[in-house]
This record gives structure tokens, C-alpha cells and sequence, in this order.
């Protein structure tokens, strides 16, 4: 057998040259990388890319409305025009865009008002509606149509995105004469699959109605049926602020970028205004740390010298990072939107004082336990708990095993709190995690990192709101016995009264009226006994529920016993 072939091949690849290689060499944008790997965008699966377009969109009317200090009323529709072909339309009352914008919203990844500040916020890439643009093109062939009203102008446009370089391509642009104010953009989409489960985008509103008290949304699904979320608050939320990055926060390379670009001419004044929390006592230290003066100029400092000014930060005492730009929701505004909404039988809420995580950044948790009513999901025949995750008010519906938030949930004892089987139990948990920088595990933004301060900050939030719920579980029961005692008591007075009566030859009425009286003062004391319950331990209301959950089986098998003596008797008294 000839290996000559073989060989001959081997000599080839040995001899191909640098030049050679280089003339396979590409460049490639963004655009065209998000296009090859969508699903970093959460734009991968029929169910999740389309809900994940809703998420897009009405997070974009969302952040407009508020920055403009309006009310939002979101419209959004998904029409099947085909099997697994939808076409998406969502409409806001925002302030609308200009003709120079309109291409970067929705043409451009990686282009917006986010990306480059820290402050709370519900996106941070910048990248949501833009990748929208791209998955049309790449399934449908279509361009997205746009109408926008701003206060000088109404137009409509068609906006689609050059992948090789990353440019928004704007056209059709054409004047409108009917009165409009906000952004209304419809786009076509294929190999999509609209479903209402707990994925769909139906839930998807649903959570984002309750996340969001202050929004009235209107959902029409592909059969036609219209489902409007109302709003439950009329208060716009505070603007948040944007922080400087705290010195304990920032690396090197950030440290040094920032140097490059800023328009201090002195490191110390350029440590001052670009970062939180440095004082003149700080720099006083750092100057006793570094090798070079501070007075240098920004621009010329090397990668050593930034390094030793890092090494710095860290033996100096910084103030924590301010925590007081963080915007919750609010308990009143949870309260309402979950009681309108999930219609529990009961509610706690609970939010946790502002708290700071490794890194600097600033972060705040909501969270709320629904009981009863119809909190939890039923799934088939079963009831199932229920678990909202959201994030700067954002909804969370997938990847929910690899999120921190399910994990901090995971870690409750949840049979402390009355809530005997969590897996089955009429049970919704809600989770807000508020920062200036959510630690997403990816860019398709569906789940938190497992980060220890934020697991801890939310499972305390949520003992706390388990013991109100125990309370509540244990003041069901107390009343539930309370009236069987009551029943059981009423039933008896009568006739050992009228035994005693004949026993010691007197009226049974007074005997009777002095029998309830003993019945009603020892009611009285079990209620004095449910008060001082408000301030007992989770250790103490874990004894609580065994003593009444023992008790409770104890009256069901005095009734089984009961029963069977009838039934041996043939019913008879």
C-alpha cells in the first residue's frame, strides 16, 4: 500500500505560511456574533425567544415612560399568521423617539443608555431590542416597522441592521398627520411557539403587572381574547441615581480606562470626582501608599502605577457605598398588586434595609409570601409552590435551578412556618433583588449568580415573612380548635346540666348558665394565649405548630373512635 498521498497532504499543512493564515483572517462585529450564538440573548427556543421579545419591548416602554415621568400603558398583541409564524406588535405612551435615535433603539446592539452607567435599572446591555431586530431579519427576511411620536413630530420607518458592521439601516421614512405620542413597533417573527404556562407570555405580563403596580398593560393573545392588568398604583417610581464606582470595586484595567478619559488634569482630583466615597483623608493615605505624586497627570499613568494605586484602595477605610439611590418597589405597592393579582388569603411582605455586596455595589431585597386565596400554580390536579424572581422589577421566568434567588428559597425550612410540604403547599413567593449591578450568571439576563451576600439578605427577608405567616397558619388552627372546643363545650353544658340537676335536685337553667360561664372564661384565655404568640421565636412557633398539629390528630381520632363505638351500638345514643 502507497503512502505517498498521505505524505504529500502532510508536507502542504507543514508548509503553509503566517501569510497564508492571514488571508482567512475576518473581523466581525457584535451584531454578527449575537447572530451566531442568540441564544447568549435568550432569543434560543420557540417558547422562551418569544417571550423574551414581550421582555424586550415592554421593558423598553417601561424605562421610557418613567424617564419621562409618564404613567406607562403598554399595548401588546401577538397575531398567528402561520404555524409557528407570529407577528408582535407593542405599543406605548412614552415620549416617543427622533430620527436620529430611532435607528440606535432598535438597529444597533450595544447602543442605548444603559451599558455605560451604574444605576438601578432594568437592562444593562443595551442590546434587547436590537437583537429583536436581528432574529426577524434572520427568520423572517422582514424588516421591524416603527411609528414614533415625540412633542415636534409623528412618523413611521422600517429598521433593520447591517450584521457586518453593526449599523442600524433606517427607511421608508414617512411623515404622519395623526395626533400620536410614544413608539409602537411591530415585527414578525417564525419558528416561534405561543403557549400559556408559566414561561408564556402571558406570565410573563402577569408578573411584570405585579413588579410594576404603577403600569396598566393590555394583553391580546393569538385566539383573540384580551386580558388588561390594571394599574394598582398612580405613583410614578423615584428616578434612580447613578453612582461612581466605589474604590473597593474597580480593577486595574477599569481604573486605567477611566484615567485615560478623564478630564482631571491631577490623579488626585481624578480619584475624587470619578469615584465614591474618596475624601481628602483617603488621598492624604493613598499618597503615603504609592510611589509617585498624585498631582501627576491622569493621562500619563502606567499599569504599575494604577496597580499600586488598587493595592492602596485596599488598606484604606472607605466609607460603604451609598445605598440611599436604590429605589424599591415599596411593601404598600407589593401589598396591593399581589392582594389584586394572586388574591391570597394571606400576605406578608417584607423589605430589607439597603445592604452592600462584594465589589461595592449596593443592593436591596423585596420579597413577599402569599398563602391561601389563589396563591401557589396548579399543575394538572396538583398545587405546586409558586416562585417569582424578579430583578430591578423585572421578571425572571427561566433558568430558574442555576438562579441564586431559588437557591436563597431553598435554603427556608419552610415546615418552621406552618407550611407543612413547600413542593405542594397554596404557597406564591415573590423576590425582588434591587442594585446598581445585578450579577446575571448571562447575557440573556434569567438568572442571578449565587453570590453569598444576596442568598443571605434574601433568606433572612424571608424567615422574617415566614414567622408572620406562621403566625397566621397558627392563629387559623387556634381558631379552628377554639370552635370545635366551643361546639363540643355548648353541646355537652346542656346535658350535664340537666344530669346535675336531677342529681342534686335543682333547676339545670342556673347550672347551665354557670358551666357556659367556665366555657367562656376559658376561651377568654386561650385568646390572651394568641396575643402573646407576636412575640415569640421561630423555635417557639415551630413547638407551637407541633402541639396544635398533635392535637389536631388527637381530636380526629377521638372522632374515629367515637364513630366506631355508633356504629358497634348500631347508631345508638
Amino acid at each position: 500500500m502507497s503512502h505517498a498521498p498521505q505524505t504529500e497532504k502532510h508536507e502542504k499543512e507543514e508548509n503553509v505560511t503566517a501569510q497564508d493564515l492571514a488571508k482567512e483572517f475576518r473581523e466581525h462585529s457584535v451584531a454578527e456574533f449575537f447572530k451566531k450564538n442568540k441564544q447568549m440573548l435568550g432569543l434560543s427556543g420557540k417558547t422562551k425567544a418569544l417571550t423574551t421579545i414581550i421582555h424586550e419591548y415592554v421593558t423598553n416602554s417601561l424605562d421610557a415612560c418613567e424617564n419621562a415621568n409618564i404613567l406607562p400603558d403598554i399595548e401588546v398583541q401577538i397575531k398567528e399568521l402561520a404555524d409557528e409564524h407570529y407577528e408582535v406588535t407593542s405599543t406605548d405612551n412614552g415620549p416617543g423617539l427622533t430620527q436620529q435615535t430611532v435607528g440606535k433603539a432598535f438597529g444597533q446592539l450595544l447602543a442605548g443608555t444603559k451599558f455605560h452607567r451604574l444605576m438601578q435599572m432594568r437592562g444593562q446591555q443595551g442590546i434587547g431590542a436590537a437583537g429583536c431586530t436581528m432574529l426577524s431579519q434572520m427568520t423572517t427576511g422582514k424588516e421591524v416597522k416603527i411609528i414614533t411620536g415625540n412633542a415636534k413630530e409623528v412618523f413611521s420607518c422600517d429598521v433593520s441592521i447591517d450584521t457586518k458592521y453593526n449599523q442600524p439601516k433606517v427607511s421608508n421614512v414617512q411623515p404622519l398627520t395623526k395626533k400620536f405620542k410614544g413608539t409602537a413597533v411591530k415585527a414578525q417573527f417564525k419558528e416561534m411557539k405561543y403557549v400559556n404556562n408559566e414561561q408564556g407570555p402571558l406570565e410573563y405580563l402577569r408578573r411584570t403587572a405585579i413588579g410594576n403596580p404603577h403600569a396598566k398593560i393590555t394583553f391580546t393573545d393569538p385566539a383573540g381574547q384580551t386580558i388588561v392588568f390594571e394599574r394598582t398604583a398612580k405613583k410614578i417610581p423615584e428616578k434612580p441615581e447613578e453612582v461612581q464606582p466605589h474604590p473597593k470595586g474597580v480593577t486595574v484595567d477599569e481604573l486605567l480606562n477611566m484615567a485615560k478619559s478623564t478630564p482631571s488634569r491631577k490623579t488626585n482630583s481624578f480619584l475624587k470626582t470619578e469615584l465614591d466615597r474618596m475624601g481628602d483623608t483617603a488621598l492624604k493615605e493613598i499618597q503615603e501608599k504609592v510611589s509617585f505624586d498624585l498631582n501627576k497627570d491622569p493621562h500619563q499613568l502606567s499599569w504599575q502605577e494604577i496597580e499600586e494605586l488598587i493595592k492602596a484602595f485596599k488598606g484604606v477605610n472607605f466609607i460603604a457605598p451609598r445605598t440611599d439611590v436604590l429605589r424599591p418597589i415599596g411593601e404598600e405597592q407589593v401589598d396591593k398588586s399581589l392582594r389584586s393579582i394572586v388574591e391570597p388569603e394571606f400576605l406578608s411582605v417584607v423589605t430589607r434595609k439597603p445592604s452592600v455586596r462584594e465589589g461595592g455595589f449596593p443592593f436591596q431585597v423585596e420579597t413577599a409570601v402569599a398563602y391561601g386565596g389563589k396563591a401557589g400554580r396548579r399543575v394538572g390536579e396538583e398545587m405546586r409552590m409558586e416562585i417569582m424572581r424578579f430583578a430591578n422589577r423585572v421578571p425572571l421566568l427561566f433558568d430558574t435551578g442555576g438562579c441564586g434567588i431559588t437557591e436563597a428559597i431553598k435554603t427556608v425550612d419552610w415546615k418552621r412556618y406552618g407550611i407543612k410540604d413547600a413542593e405542594t403547599a397554596p404557597v406564591t413567593v415573590f423576590v425582588n433583588l434591587i442594585s446598581v449591578h445585578i450579577p446575571y450568571t448571562g447575557a440573556g439576563k434569567q438568572a442571578v449568580s449565587n453570590d453569598e451576600d444576596i442568598v443571605e439578605e434574601i433568606r433572612l427577608a424571608l424567615m422574617d415573612a415566614g414567622r408572620r405567616t406562621a403566625r397566621y397558619i397558627i392563629g387559623k388552627e387556634r381558631e379552628k380548635l377554639k370552635q370545635e372546643k366551643k361546639r363540643i363545650y355548648m353541646k355537652y353544658a346542656v346535658e350535664v346540666a340537666i344530669a346535675l340537676g336531677e342529681l342534686i335536685e335543682k333547676e339545670p337553667k342556673p347550672i347551665e348558665h354557670k358551666l357556659l360561664d367556665i366555657v367562656a372564661k376559658r376561651l377568654k384565655i386561650d385568646e390572651q394565649q394568641e396575643k402573646a404568640l407576636e412575640a415569640e421565636s421561630d423555635a417557639d412557633l415551630e413547638k407551637e405548630l407541633a402541639r396544635l398539629n398533635k392535637q389536631e390528630k388527637e381530636t380526629k381520632a377521638g372522632k374515629g373512635k367515637k364513630k366506631a363505638a355508633e356504629d358497634d351500638n348500631g347508631g345508638d345514643e
